[in-house]
Parts: structure tokens; C-alpha cells; sequence
């Protein structure tokens, strides 16, 4: 059950970066430089100069019909169309629809990308430049040629004050971008990165037109000017909107389009809570769902609709990494800045019983921040036995950090806290009293915990509605037997969001999406200069030079072997920091669509996210395609 699902970096990243896929830096592994149609990150690309389209498409999908989506956000509205500025909410979608990139990446490879915007892109032999020449068919909405200086404009607006902090943060090894003729950029570089040209590749491009002669944070209304394939279409303002299908995008003949963004109008119909839409989804309101919670999955997906066989409920197993879906400790309270605390919080969660009781087995329990992935260093290996400490290039980055570092880093890989064991939940909330008792806490006469200064353990529990509470509380029951006072407060998304960007909370649930390929975006999530600004992701207030270290030598690494000693050893140090207290995941999407009004492909690519699979191949069952033609 994913409950606050807030992306720690700006969505339109996602699909190129903390959620799925890197491309190219072979500038590290060749020599001079050169200009190519897509980028590998740490060797070839799949898909040859001149491919006709991607493997996972069909090229004869019709164009046209309809599809109908549910927002799964936590807000019940939207109050704006600009999805980057930072206040107010935007609508589903609109980013990913609306906004073509300079690069855009295939979904069955973890580590490439393709020209889209640009039609070739050049990383000098030193690695301190990347240079984007744009497709001189590339068109805004409103006709005009995409140029360079639409480009300038849009990474100077992203990496300005109106925008999210993030972007800046990403971008913080970019020493200047230069306009080089009317379809060429040159973005210079501070050092070698592998992972920037990446970052590039995949900002937003708008016109320079948008909300012209008004600072960014006030266009709000007037409709993006993007180059995607969608435009705005009709809305109910706040509430429903549909996305139609530009009949003019450039991009329709693109091998890295065809076949893809078939439907000529996605609408996004929004509803107040998760029962509306349960039951909007049996009467055939839409015709695809994305389900979070492994209850409602289990019990709620049943009525004619699914026994005639209109509605299907179907599982797709990906590869994505499992993301580190967390309750995010604020050690910026003073409550929370003992690490003995923090561990005795997580003690008291009993995950075995919640995946029991609540769950219906359906989820692993998550264990570090790179689950799934090469990089992983935390939880069971696939032999059932925990990763062995830390030895050679790992603990030759972490032994000068020996005394900064809680002892466990170099033991063993970190294990969440389990209850299946012999001494149960009792044995673990035996071992955070005595945690709480070391750190100074004393029950008084009315069994709450306090400090030498008379203050109690209490703390709050931040939840933008009231999807937590079957979680929240059993979790706050074992607590309460320590003696710690764990109230949920549940608010409105509009001030959930503003205390999140003000981290104004004790704790909180944040599904963070892991990374294949992790860089610079762990800057934004633990950084020390992320922690002191507002609205960055870094949630916990994570402000440790070993954290900024090993980030930098992640987005250092010249190879995968630099990449791995330095990712794992990142790994070991905030899981065992406890700035998070882990929960779980899903390796698969759980999705209902009904079979009379769509038609997809046969199989679905291993790092496809979710059901922008189906926005970007699926097509509408008015006219069945044709098979793909062999080549």
C-alpha cells in the first residue's frame, strides 16, 4: 500500500533518472569525442542508427479512440498548468504529455536513450562538454521551430527560484549552457559526469513563448506551450481533464514514436477518495486502474463488469528497482537526532504481522535503498544469507570515515527488524526499551517516556488523508507500549504539501522509486545543502560529510566497477543511520482495464513504469492492427 506518493525529484525526471533509466556517458569509455543518435550508459545501445522503432510497439497500432484514466494523486484537484513551478498542484500526466525532451528512453533497456528533440548529441573526448543539436522538424504547439535558445530558456527557468529546487540541485555540475548557432546547445561541464548528459536529456523543453513578459511563478493558466503529442483539451477546471492528441506533432513519424501515444484523447477523471474510484472503476467510468493497495486488490476488484470479463485484472512483473517506499524520520526534531530512538521506532514495527493481516502476503519487506539492484548491499542475498561486511574498494571508502559512522555499517548488511523470529515482537520491544532506556528515557507515573528535562516522547504522523490509519495503528499500539505517544494527523493534500516543503513534520510515508543507475539525484534526497532548502527532497534532514562523499563518488565513477564499492557503501550508511524506517514494495504493476475498450501488446518491457506503459503503446479496440511485419 503505497499511501504518500510524493516523487522526491520533479516527475519529469523519472523516466530517465531516479525511477528508471541513465543513458550514455561513453565518453569514458572511448576516447574521442562524437556525435550519436542515443546514448548507453555503460556500453552499447540496443537499437542501431536508423531502427524503424522500438521492439515493445506495435507499428500498426491504430491512431485513435479514447482512453480513460484515473488520477491516482493524493490531491482531489488541480490549480494550475504549470507543472514546474512550486506552489499548487497540476494535473496527472500533463508533464509527460505536453513536454518532449531533448532525449527520451527505450523501456527495454535499463541504461539507454534516444534522440527525440535532438537528432544527435556530442560528449567532448575530455568529458567536459555536451553538446545537443536539435531535429529542424522539432515544432511547438503553436508551429514555431523548436531552437537552442527555447532550450537556454527552459533549463535557465528550471534552475531558477520559481522552480523546484531539484532541478538545480541535479544540475549543480552544469558551469554553463551556450547557444551555438539556432539548432545547437553546448552545456559545459565542471567535471566529468556520467550521469549529466542524462539529466540534460531529459529536461522539459517549452517554448520561450509561455507566459512571455511574466515572471514564471505567475503563469499558472495559460496553457503550456510544449511540443508532445497531447495539447489540453476540454477540462472541468480543478477536476477532470482531457488530453487530445496534437494532429500536427511533429514527432508522429520518429522511430522512437511510432507506435506509441496511439490514443487521440486521454481523459483523467479525479475523485475524492480511494472508494469513489473503486466504484467509479465498476460502473465503467474509465477503463484503466493502477492499484496501490494489496487489499483492495485482493477484495475489491469483483462485480458483473469482472465476471463477465469486461474488467481484467492482470499483474505484470518488471524489473524495476523496489524503490525505498519509507517512514521518513525528521531528525531536524530534536526528538529524533538519536540514532537510538530512531532504531527503537522501527522495533516496534511489526511488518510480518501487517503483510499477514493486512497486506494478504502481497509484499517484501524493503531493506535498503537499492533494492533490486546491482548496487544493493542491504537485506538477504539470493543465497538467504545477509551481505558480508564491507571489504576491498567498499571499505576503502569507508574506513576514514570509521568514527563518524554507527559500528553496524561495518558489520554485516542491515535487516530490517523482523517478528518471525523466536523472540517475536516481544524480543524486539525488549531491545528498544533498552535502547530508550541508554538514551535517557524514564517512564513516569502515567507510562510515557521523558527525558532528564521532563519532556515526553510524542510524536506526529503526517498524512495527507486517512489511508495510513490501518498501518499507523497498530504500529502506535506497540508503541505505546514503550511508553512513546505516536498520534496521526491527517490533513488536506494542499497543507500536507506546504509542511513537506517547509519540513514541518515529525514523520511521514514517502515512496521514493530507486534507481538503476544512481547519481546525482541521492544529492537531492540526502545531501547536506539539500537538508537547509525548502521544498528539496531531502526529507530526513540527512547533513553528513560521508553521505556527500559517497554521493560524489558515485556521480564521479568512470565505470560500474567505480559505480558499485561507492553506491553499496552509500547504501549500508543510511540504512544503518536509521533516517528511514523501511516498509515494502511490489515487484510487479497491479492493473485493471477493460478488454472491450483497449488492446495492448503482447508483453510488457521489463522497465516500463506502471501505466504510462499503457499511455505511451496501448491503443483503442475500435479496429484490431495488423501483426508487425518481420523486417
Amino acid at each position: 500500500m503505497v499511501q504518500n506518493c510524493r516523487m522526491s525529484i520533479p516527475r519529469i525526471f523519472a523516466p530517465l533518472g531516479l525511477a528508471l533509466t541513465c543513458f550514455c556517458v561513453s565518453f569514458f569509455l572511448s576516447p574521442p569525442a562524437h556525435a550519436a543518435h542515443g546514448y548507453a550508459l555503460w556500453g552499447d545501445l540496443k537499437y542501431p542508427q536508423g531502427f524503424s522503432h522500438f521492439d515493445y510497439v506495435n507499428p500498426q497500432a491504430p491512431q485513435g479512440g479514447d482512453l480513460a484514466l484515473v488520477s491516482n494523486l493524493r490531491t482531489s484537484n488541480y490549480d494550475k498548468y504549470n507543472p514546474f513551478t512550486i506552489k499548487g498542484s497540476a494535473p496527472a500526466y500533463l508533464s509527460d504529455l505536453l513536454f518532449d525532451s531533448l532525449l527520451t528512453p527505450s523501456l527495454d533497456e535499463s541504461a539507454s536513450a534516444y534522440g527525440l528533440l535532438a537528432d544527435d548529441v556530442q560528449v567532448a573526448a575530455d568529458g567536459l562538454s555536451v553538446t545537443f543539436h536539435l531535429n529542424p522538424k522539432a515544432r511547438f504547439h503553436n508551429g514555431k521551430p523548436v531552437q537552442a535558445a527555447d532550450v537556454l530558456h527552459s533549463y535557465n527557468t528550471l534552475i531558477g527560484p520559481d522552480c523546484s529546487p531539484a532541478y538545480k540541485t541535479l544540475l549543480a555540475g552544469v558551469k554553463a549552457a551556450v547557444v551555438l548557432n539556432a539548432q545547437s546547445i553546448r552545456f559545459d561541464l565542471l567535471a566529468p559526469d556520467r550521469q549529466l548528459p542524462l539529466l540534460l536529456g531529459s529536461l522539459p523543453i517549452f517554448s520561450r513563448d509561455w507566459g512571455k513578459g511574466k515572471p514564471f511563478a505567475q503563469v499558472v493558466l495559460e496553457p503550456p506551450i510544449g511540443s508532445g503529442p497531447y495539447r489540453i483539451g476540454p477540462v472541468v477546471f480543478g477536476r477532470d481533464i482531457t488530453y487530445v492528441r496534437d494532429k500536427n506533432y511533429w514527432g508522429s513519424g520518429l522511430n522512437v514514436r511510432v507506435g506509441s501515444f496511439n490514443f487521440k484523447r486521454i481523459s483523467v477523471k479525479i475523485y475524492q477518495d480511494q472508494t469513489a474510484r473503486l466504484e467509479a472503476l465498476k460502473a465503467g467510468e474509465f477503463d484503466l486502474m493502477r492499484f496501490f493497495s494489496a487489499r483492495d486488490w485482493a477484495r475489491q476488484t469483483t462485480g458483473k463488469r469482472f465476471s463477465s470479463g469486461e474488467l481484467v485484472k492482470a499483474e505484470f512483473t518488471h524489473q524495476l528497482p523496489t524503490g525505498f517506499q519509507s517512514t521518513v524520520l525528521n531528525t531536524r526534531r530534536p526528538l529524533l537526532q538519536d540514532i537510538r530512538v530512531r532504531q527503537a521506532l522501527a522495533l516496534a514495527m511489526d511488518y510480518e504481522w501487517m503483510n499477514r493481516q493486512l497486506f494478504y502476503g502481497a509484499y517484501s519487506r524493503v531493506q535498503g535503498i537499492f533494492g533490486n539492484t546491482d548496487c544493493q548491499a542491504s537485506g538477504l542475498q539470493k543465497n538467504g544469507l545477509p551481505y558480508p561486511p564491507p571489504h576491498g574498494a567498499e571499505l576503502a571508502l569507508l574506513a576514514p570515515y570509521r568514527k563518524q559512522l554507527p559500528a553496524a555499517v561495518f558489520g554485516t548488511g542491515y535487516i530490517a527488524p523482523r517478528t518471525d523470529t523466536p523472540a517475536g515482537l516481544r524480543g524486539n520491544l525488549r531491545l528498544a526499551q533498552a535502547l530508550l532506556h541508554a538514551a535517557g528515557w524514564r517512564l513516569g507515573a502515567d507510562n510515557i517516556l521523558r527525558n532528564a528535562q521532563g519532556q515526553k516522547l510524542e510524536l506526529e504522523y503526517l498524512d495527507s488523508g486517512e489511508a495510513s490509519m490501518r498501518t499507523v495503528t497498530p504500529w502506535a499500539r506497540n508503541l505505546a507500549k514503550l511508553g512513546i505517544v505516536l498520534s496521526i494527523r491527517p490533513t488536506d493534500f494542499a497543507l500536507y504539501q506546504a509542511r513537506l516543503q517547509t519540513f514541518d513534520f515529525d514523520m511521514t510515508t514517502i515512496a521514493y522509486g530507486g534507481s538503476l543507475n544512481p547519481g546525482q539525484e541521492y544529492a537531492e534526497i540526502f545531501g547536506s545543502r539539500a537538508a537547509d532548502t525548502p521544498d528539496s527532497g531531502n526529507y530526513a534532514g540527512v547533513k553528513s560529510p560521508v553521505v556527500d562523499a559517497l554521493v560524489a563518488r558515485m556521480v564521479a565513477a568512470q565505470s560500474k566497477a567505480d559505480l558499485l564499492p561507492a553506491c553499496r557503501a552509500l547504501d549500508r550508511v543510511i540504512a544503518h543511520s536509521n533516517y528511514l524506517i523501511p516498509q515494502w514494495a511490489a515487484t510487479s504493476h497491479r492493473i485493471v482495464y477493460n478488454t472491450q475498450h483497449l488492446s495492448r501488446p503482447a508483453t510488457m518491457p521489463p522497465y516500463a513504469p506502471g501505466e504510462d506503459w499503457a499511455i505511451q503503446t496501448w491503443w483503442a479496440k475500435a479496429s484490431q492492427p495488423q501483426p508487425p511485419q518481420s523486417e
